[in-house]
């Protein structure tokens, strides 16, 4: 859930806002096709922005707190990378400032960057949700998911808008034609995510995708198809309750994407296992090239033995969570 506090003096000098990870359920590619896509929340992911006002140079500095691959704390400081650089010129305007505001930026963040869990865009929103309570903006969601676009489609190159959602929800979103809804859960499930241990590369496969797409749109278009029909079935699934047909779904969507050279051997293995612990369907998560694999279950109990096999027989960090009966709706 997307959360922000603020700090006041008589003039407000630090304000913080917050954001968490995601994982592409179905539809990953397709999406920025205008084909359907799910993301789902990742509540135990967590990023935070704190933003303070600098009475130095008219430059804004970054230090980022990250969670290391074995869980250990890391920090780095150093200038703004340039997808947050575009931001703050968006968010200046928007706000009516001369020039973008010269700020101490830390951003403390347990999504793991270049794994398809929505890094970039948690770091975004969190940033838009601090800078939102400093200057007292109040952006509504549209502007906040905007001012996130700027940074995603610097930062990968071409962003469908799913990450920018995801990372400030709290139930499941649908993304297709740019038009966000949630979907109907006619049974509460749980998913595991399993670290294939090598960073994605989200804008490499975009890239390899269209280029492959622009020497033979054919191939493109059947794409387009099967994912949106693996999608649209399994939100039937999804609403029906059918978590078994849902599995099958989102395995029979791994072998597309790897139909494509889109997992390696290790996301494929990391799916084997999961399948092999009890899962009911697994698949590569995002970007592909690396990244994350996607694991269903009915229960929490089921979802613990699968983390548990993933970690044992492959040495995969793991994290789970759990997504809720519910009904859908349209919008945001």
């Amino acid at each position: 859930m997307s959360t922000h506090c603020t700090s006041r003096t008589e003039e407000q000098q630090v304000a913080t806002g917050g954001a968490h990870g995601k994982a592409i359920l179905l539809g990953e590619h397709a999406v920025v096709y205008g084909a359907p896509a799910v993301a789902l929340p990742l509540p135990a992911l967590t990023c935070r922005a704190t933003v303070r006002r600098t009475t130095g140079p008219g430059v804004s500095r970054l230090c980022l707190a990250a969670q290391g691959e074995h869980g250990a704390p890391k920090e780095a400081e150093g200038d703004v990378p340039e997808e947050l650089l575009l931001l703050l010129r968006a968010f200046a305007e928007r706000a009516g400032l001369d020039a973008p505001p010269a700020l101490e930026i830390r951003l403390h963040s347990s999504v793991p960057p270049s794994r398809g869990l929505g890094s970039s865009a948690a770091n975004a929103r969190a940033l838009v949700r601090a800078l939102d309570a400093l200057f007292g903006t109040g952006l509504d969601d549209q502007e906040i998911f905007d001012l996130v676009q700027v940074s995603e489609q610097s930062a990968h190159g071409l962003a469908s808008g799913i990450d920018a959602l995801a990372t400030g929800r709290e139930r499941p979103v649908v993304l297709t034609d740019g038009r966000p809804r949630t979907p109907s859960v006619g049974a509460g499930f749980h998913v595991v995510v399993a670290d294939s241990g090598s960073g994605g590369g989200t804008r490499k496969a975009v890239g390899m995708l269209r280029d492959a797409f622009a020497r033979n749109p054919d191939h493109r278009t059947r794409f387009v198809q099967r994912s949106t029909g693996f999608t649209r079935a399994a939100l039937d699934d999804m609403a029906a309750g059918d978590l078994p047909a849902l599995g099958r779904h989102l395995t029979d969507c791994h072998r597309m994407l790897a139909d494509l050279g889109l997992t390696t051997d290790r996301t494929d293995a990391l799916a084997r296992t999961a399948l092999d612990a009890g899962a009911l369907g697994a698949k590569m998560s995002g970007g592909g090239l690396g990244g994350c694999v996607v694991a269903l279950t009915a229960t929490a109990a089921d979802a613990t033995s699968v983390s548990t096999a993933l970690a044992d027989r492959t040495g995969a960090r793991t994290w789970t969570a759990a997504v809720a009966k519910g009904a859908g709706h349209d919008g945001p």
